[in-house]
This record gives C-alpha cells, sequence and structure tokens, in this order.
C-alpha cells in the first residue's frame, strides 16, 4: 500500500511506487515447504497407530501456528511495505495493524548512498540511504528492486527541481539561477 490520491497535495504526482525485492519472500516460502514436508513425514510414520490421532491434531496445531508466526506474518509485513516517489517527496510506508510512514521532501535531500551485496547484484536489487537536511537519521529503504534505475530516477527529480544554488533547493522567494 503506498499514498492514495487523498494523501496527496495539490499538483502532486505519483512517480514510481516500489515494494522490497521478493526475495523477502524467500525465506517465508521455506519455511512453509519444510513444514508442509513435516506434516507429511509425522503423518507417514504414525498413521495406523493408536495414538495417531491426537499426534496429527498436535502436530496439525503446532504446525499452524509456526506458518501463522514464520509464513504469513512475514508475507503480510511484505506485502504492507512500499516505498512511494512523487513529485515533491518519498514517503515510506509500513505496518500490518499499526500503519507507520516518514516521508522526506525532496527539496530536503542531500544525499543518496547506494548499497548491494553479492546477492543483491545477482538479483537487481539494493539499499538506498536517503539523507536530509535534518538531525533525523537517513531514510533506509531496503531491497529496493531494480535499484540503479530508481537512483537515476531519483537523481533526475532532485536535479529537476534544482536551482543550482549551494543550498539544494529552489525557495518560492528565491529567483531561479541560470
Amino acid at each position: 500500500m503506498g499514498l492514495r490520491a487523498d494523501q496527496l497535495t495539490d499538483g502532486e504526482e505519483v512517480v514510481m511506487t516500489l515494494r522490497t525485492h521478493w526475495k523477502a519472500l524467500v525465506r517465508p516460502g521455506t519455511v512453509l515447504v519444510l513444514l508442509v514436508a513435516a506434516v507429511l513425514l509425522v503423518w507417514v510414520f504414525v498413521r495406523g497407530e493408536s495414538w495417531s490421532t491426537l499426534a496429527g491434531v498436535v502436530v496439525g496445531v503446532l504446525a499452524a501456528a509456526a506458518a501463522v508466526l514464520w509464513v504469513v506474518v512475514p508475507v503480510l509485513r511484505w506485502r504492507s511495505e512500499a516505498y512511494v516517489v512523487t513529485t515533491r517527496r518519498i514517503a515510506h510506508r509500513a505496518g500490518i495493524l499499526t500503519r507507520t510512514g516518514r516521508d522526506i521532501p525532496l527539496h530536503r535531500v542531500n544525499d543518496i548512498a547506494l548499497e548491494k551485496g553479492v546477492l543483491d547484484r545477482m538479483l537487481g536489487c539494493g539499499t538506498l540511504v536517503v539523507s536530509d537536511a535534518t538531525e533525523k537519521a537517513g531514510m533506509v529503504l531496503h531491497d529496493v528492486p531494480r535499484v540503479e534505475r530508481v537512483l537515476v530516477d531519483l537523481q533526475g527529480l532532485l536535479y529537476r527541481y534544482d536551482d543550482g544554488s549551494d543550498d539544494g533547493e529552489w525557495p518560492p522567494t528565491e529567483p531561479q539561477r541560470r
């Protein structure tokens, strides 16, 4: 979930909406396969025993709890997190029950760092660290798909509205420099 139309200011447009790379779903997918395999294995070994019904119920309850904890919750977290870039800001929204978010106006951005590990390079994703002109730590956008293309697009947005002054912003009261 990104930004809805009613969350945009007048004249603001969404440039891109991003979700964390699908690699975040590898661990929950692996856990799901292992849980199904474990349940089937227990079923094969205990069927026909006098206590197999009780064992089946216990294993089923444990597997369901593990699936909720290690499969459903991570998938919901992945599904509910979004990075949105508009013509005026970079927004990060996350949360299943309690939504959290942070926005950085584009005119406040003074640095964008790119981090890519070996696996990130193979999968085409990476982390962007957006630093702004405030005392807060920068916004970290983890596992951004097509991270280099996103970085180029962000730089294009930043330079489009830069007036060339040393402060990196174009206040309405200051004439544009040529």
